[in-house]
């Protein structure tokens, strides 16, 4: 999901003022209680993106969905944000603060594939090499490709590391081909 500026802007100013009220953990729970309900109900999403409902019945609906799980100050910029009909943007908003948290705390996100999937002592081994090599904390997520046949492509931010055999395989026929065109 693309991050508007508008909502990276949010995002920011709410991590600010839960530095300014030294309660950044706090925050980043409720945001991530706030992105997971937005995540498991579609029409949850679909009513906050819709032009139609006014913004005055947005904030009572998020009032009367948070309220009793998340702090005062969360509380107030939640409804901030539907006052400010901005409502329609909370999801990337939450999205954009967590981001903005990891930042700050010294989080990066990697992805990790491999053939089969691998185990506890391996992700952990993994993980502790990639917090050494990044000197950052590192939030470790892994799936399983069959078609990668073996080895591991790991994707930090940008950066994509690809140790698979489909790649090594895809590499060898590629030089392959290229000394078969210069021998014709």
């Amino acid at each position: 999901m693309l991050v508007s500026k508008a909502a990276r802007r949010y995002a920011i100013a709410l991590l600010e003022l839960s530095k300014e009220q030294k309660s950044v953990e706090a925050t980043l729970t409720d945001v991530q209680f706030i992105e997971s309900t937005i995540d498991d109900s579609r029409e949850l999403e679909n009513f906050l993106k819709s032009p139609i409902i006014k913004p005055s019945i947005k904030k009572e609906a998020l009032t009367a969905l948070f309220e009793e799980h998340i702090s005062e100050l969360t509380m107030q910029f939640v409804s901030l944000v539907a006052t400010k009909e901005r409502a329609a943007i909370l999801h990337q908003i939450s999205k954009a603060f967590i981001s903005q948290y990891n930042t700050y705390a010294g989080i990066i996100e990697v992805e990790v594939r491999s053939a089969k999937k691998l185990s506890a002592k391996q992700v952990e081994e993994l993980k502790t090499v990639l917090e050494k090599t990044t000197s950052k904390k590192v939030n470790l997520s892994t799936s399983e490709k069959e078609e990668l046949k073996g080895g591991l492509l790991v994707k930090i931010e940008d950066t994509v590391i690809d140790g698979t055999i489909k790649h090594k395989i895809e590499q060898l026929e590629e030089r392959l081909l290229d000394n078969t065109l210069e021998l014709n």
